[in-house]
C-alpha cells in the first residue's frame, strides 16, 4: 500500500524535534497512515526474518528498532488528540485501529520465522559469537519473552484462538473507553439554584458556568472527575446537593445507553481465557510474571499488610468527623467535613489557600523550578509551534549545557471531548539509534475560568500537576539507545515511581515560598501554613488509602479469580463487586473504591489490567526514595544528578530493581510507606 504523498505523515516532520505538523493533520488522515504504517512495518521485520546473514545487533536488533516509523508518526499522533480532544470520527477510527493493532501484534509475535532469527541471535551470544551490549543484551532477553508470552510455541489451534481473543478485547476495551467516557459526561449534574452552590469558591462557579455555557445549559454544570471521589464535595455546604454528586458519580455504567457491565463481563473472561492458553492460571499472575512483583502472591502480600490498618484508621478517622454534623455521616460527606475538620486543625483551609495557588506560578516556580534545581534543565515556551488544540502550550526543554532536550507539551483544561484524570504520553520517544529527542504531553482536567480570569488551583492539582510532570521528566531525561526502551518504557509496577518522587517536591518549603504567592498581593503563603501543609500530609490516610487498596484489589479480583467463578452476566456484576470487596476486607461503606467496576477504565480500557496495584508498589520505592533524599539534602543538583544517571536516564533498557538497588544501595523498605501514610 502505497500511502499519498501529500498525507503529512508519509514523511517524517520537518518541526522542531519532529513535532507533528498539527495543523496540516485532519482525522481523514489517520487511518490510511495507520494502514500503510503496519504494512511496511510487517514488511521490514519479515525482511529481518528473511536475512540469510548470519543474526547479529545490527541485523536483527537495530534493524527491528528502525522499523515501523511510519505506524509511530501516525499512531503518536492518534494517541495524543483521541484521548485528549475526541469526536464522533475520531471515535470511530479509534474502534477500527483497536482491532488492526491487535492482530499487529499477533502478526509479529507469532511468527515463527522472525521467532527463529532472533533465537538464533541468542543461540550465537551464548555461544561467544556475537558480543553485545547490555542494552541490547536485555532487548534480546524481553523479545524472546515477548514471543513466548504472545504464544509463539503453542499449537496452531491455540494461537489461532489466542488471535480471536486478541482481536476481540481490542474491540472490547475500545468499546470500554468511548463509552464509559460518554457516561461520564451525560453524569455531569446541573444546578439551576446558585444557593445550592454555597461553599464553593468563585473560581469553582465560574468554571461550572462556563461548562454548563459550553453545553447550551442554563446554570452551573458540575462535570465528574473519572474517580468515585469528587473534589468538588470538600467546598459544597449543600448536603442533598453533594449527595447528588455523589450518586451521579458512583451510578456511573450500571444501566441505560451507558451501561457498561456486559463489557466488563466479556472483557474480564477473554482475559482469563488467555491467560489459561499461554499456560497461567489467570491473568493476574500473567501480568505480574513481567513486572517487577513477579507473582500475584507478591501483590496480594503487599496489599493485604496495608488492608487492616487503612480500614482501622478510616473508623477512627470517622470517630473524628463525626461530631462535625448532626446526621450520620454518609460517602458524600467524607471531603467536606474532612476539609473542615482540616481547617480546624492545621488553621487554613481549600478556600484560603487556593488563591496562592495560581497556574502559571505554581507551573514556572514550583514544578519548572524543581527540575531545574535536581537537573540544571530549563524551559521556553515556544508561541511559533503549535499543539493539537489552542489549549495545548509548547515549550522547548534545554539541558543545563544549553543542548535542546526535546519538547514538553502541556495540556490542562478540561473539555467534552476529554477523558477524565491526568495522564502522560509520548509523540517521540528518545533513541541515539535514529537521533531522535522526545516530545512529551501531559494532560490534566482543571476547570478553565473565564477569560481573563487567573486558574487557581487546589492542593490536589498542585500535586497532580507534580505528578504528571515526573512522568514527562522520564521522557525527557531518557538516555537509551533504542526506542522500545526508553523513559517510561518500563515494567508497569515502576512507570509511577518517578512521578510519584516528583510530588514531594511539591512540599519543599523554599520551592513552596517561591510558588505559593497570593495571585493579587504578591504575599508569600505564611510561613505557618507551610509547617501546617506538610504537618497534614499523614491527615486522612485511613481513608485515602483504603480507597485506593480497594480498586487495586477489585482488579485483583476480576483477574485472578479463574474463569468458571467469574460472572457470566451482566446483572452478576454487583454482585462480584460486593463479595470481591468484602473477601479482601475492604469494604468500608464511608470509603468507596476509587473506580467501582462500571467506569475503571484504567483496568478495562487501559493498561492496567491486574496492574493498578502499581500506584502503591511504586509508592514502596516513592517513598523510600524520598527518604534518601532527604537524609542527603533534599532539593540539590547532586542529588538531581545521581536519581537522573541511575533512575531516568536508563528507562526499560535494564532490570529497574536493579538499577534502583544500585542507587539505594539496598533493597526498598516498606516502613517507609507505613509511615508516610500513618499506617504503622
Amino acid at each position: 500500500m502505497t500511502l499519498d504523498a501529500a498525507n503529512p505523515f508519509a514523511s517524517p516532520s520537518t518541526l522542531p524535534y519532529l513535532l507533528t505538523p498539527w495543523a496540516k493533520v485532519r482525522a481523514e488522515h489517520y487511518l490510511p497512515a495507520v494502514d500503510a504504517g503496519i504494512e511496511q512495518r510487517l514488511a521490514e521485520l519479515q525482511a529481518v526474518a528473511d536475512n540469510t546473514e548470519p543474526p547479529d545487533q545490527a541485523n536483527v536488533i537495530d534493524a527491528w528498532e528502525s522499523s515501523g516509523q511510519l505506524l509511530g508518526r501516525a499512531l503518536g499522533a492518534f494517541w495524543t488528540v483521541q484521548p485528549a480532544d475526541t469526536t464522533d470520527e475520531l471515535d470511530a477510527i479509534d474502534a477500527e485501529i483497536a482491532p488492526k493493532m491487535a492482530r499487529l501484534g499477533d502478526a509479529i509475535y507469532q511468527n515463527q520465522a522472525l521467532y527463529d532469527r532472533v533465537s538464533a541471535l541468542a543461540g550465537r551470544v551464548e555461544a561467544g559469537e556475537v558480543q553485545l551490549d547490555p542494552q541490547a543484551s536485555y532487548w534480546l532477553e524481553q523479545r524472546l519473552r515477548d514471543f513466548v508470552r504472545a504464544g509463539v510455541g503453542l499449537p496452531e489451534q491455540d494461537r489461532a484462538r489466542l488471535r480471536e481473543l486478541n482481536a476481540t478485547l481490542a474491540e472490547l476495551q475500545s468499546s470500554f473507553g468511548r463509552r464509559s467516557l460518554a457516561g461520564s459526561n451525560a453524569a455531569a449534574v446541573l444546578v439551576e439554584d446558585e444557593a445550592e452552590l454555597a461553599g464553593a469558591s468563585e473560581s469553582t462557579k465560574a468554571g461550572a458556568r462556563a461548562a454548563a455555557e459550553t453545553r447550551g445549559l442554563d446554570g452551573w454544570l458540575l462535570e465528574l472527575d473519572s474517580c468515585t471521589p469528587q473534589a468538588i464535595l470538600a467546598e459544597l455546604s449543600d448536603r442533598e446537593l453533594r449527595r447528588r454528586v455523589h450518586e451521579a458519580s458512583t451510578a456511573r455504567g450500571w444501566s441505560g445507553e451507558h451501561d457498561t457491565r456486559g463489557l466488563v463481563v466479556d472483557i474480564a473472561r477473554a482475559r482469563a481465557e488467555r491467560a489459561v492458553l499461554l499456560g497461567y492460571p489467570n491473568h493476574s499472575e500473567y501480568v505480574a510474571a513481567d513486572a517487577c512483583a513477579k507473582t500475584s502472591e507478591a501483590v496480594h502480600g503487599m496489599l493485604s499488610r496495608l488492608a487492616a490498618p487503612a480500614v482501622r484508621n478510616v473508623h477512627a478517622e470517622a470517630a473524628d468527623l463525626q461530631p462535625l454534623q448532626d446526621e450520620p455521616l454518609e460517602p458524600w460527606d467524607w471531603e467536606y467535613c474532612s476539609e473542615q475538620l482540616k481547617g480546624r486543625r492545621y488553621h487554613f483551609d481549600a478556600a484560603l489557600l487556593r488563591p496562592y495557588l495560581e497556574l502559571e506560578r505554581v507551573l514556572h516556580e514550583g514544578v519548572f523550578a524543581a527540575a531545574t534545581g535536581l537537573f540544571g534543565i530549563t524551559f521556553d515556551e515556544r508561541t511559533d509551534l503549535a499543539g493539537y488544540h489552542d489549549e495545548v502550550r509548547v515549550f522547548e526543554v534545554f539541558d543545563a549545557d544549553g543542548t535542546g532536550l526535546g519538547l514538553f507539551l502541556a495540556d490542562y483544561y478540561t473539555r467534552a471531548g476529554k477523558q477524565g484524570g491526568a495522564w502522560m504520553n509520548n509523540i517521540v520517544d528518545q533513541n541515539h539509534l535514529l537521533g531522535q529527542r522526545p516530545v512529551v504531553v501531559n494532560n490534566l482536567n482543571i476547570v478553565k475560568p473565564p477569560a481573563g480570569q487567573p486558574t487557581l488551583l487546589t492542593w490536589g492539582e498542585v500535586r497532580t500537576l507534580f505528578h504528571e510532570f515526573g512522568h514527562a521528566l522520564h521522557g525527557l531525561l531518557a538516555d537509551s539507545h533504542y526506542p522500545s526502551q526508553s523513559g517510561a518504557q518500563t515494567p508497569r509496577d515502576f512507570v509511577e515511581f518517578p512521578s510519584q518522587v516528583n510530588e514531594m517536591w511539591s512540599l519543599d518549603p523554599a520551592l513552596l515560598q517561591r510558588f505559593a504567592v497570593h495571585h493579587q498581593t504578591g504575599e508569600p503563603i505564611p510561613s505557618e501554613w507551610v509547617s501546617d501543609l506538610r504537618a497534614a500530609e499523614l491527615f486522612n490516610q485511613g481513608w485515602s488509602t483504603t480507597e485506593l487498596l480497594a480498586a487495586s484489589m477489585l482488579d485483583q479480583a476480576w483477574h485472578s479469580t479463574p474463569i468458571d467463578q467469574l460472572p457470566t452476566r451482566a446483572d452478576e456484576v454487583l454482585d462480584f463487586e460486593r463479595r470481591s470487596l468484602a473477601t479482601a476486607g475492604v469494604d468500608a461503606p464511608l470509603a468507596p473504591t476509587r473506580y467501582r467496576s462500571t467506569y475503571f477504565r484504567h483496568i478495562f480500557e487501559g493498561g492496567y489490567a491486574a496492574g493498578y496495584y502499581s500506584y502503591l508498589w511504586s509508592e514502596v520505592l516513592d517513598a523510600d526514595a524520598g527518604a534518601w533524599f532527604l537524609a542527603n539534602g533534599g532539593l540539590t543538583r547532586a542529588n538531581g544528578q545521581r536519581y537522573r544517571e541511575k533512575l531516568l536516564a536508563p528507562g526499560g533498557s535494564v532490570d529497574v530493581l536493579a538499577t534502583y538497588r544500585d542507587f539505594r544501595g539496598q533493597d526498598p523498605d516498606i516502613g517507609h510507606l507505613l509511615t508516610r501514610r500513618g499506617l504503622n
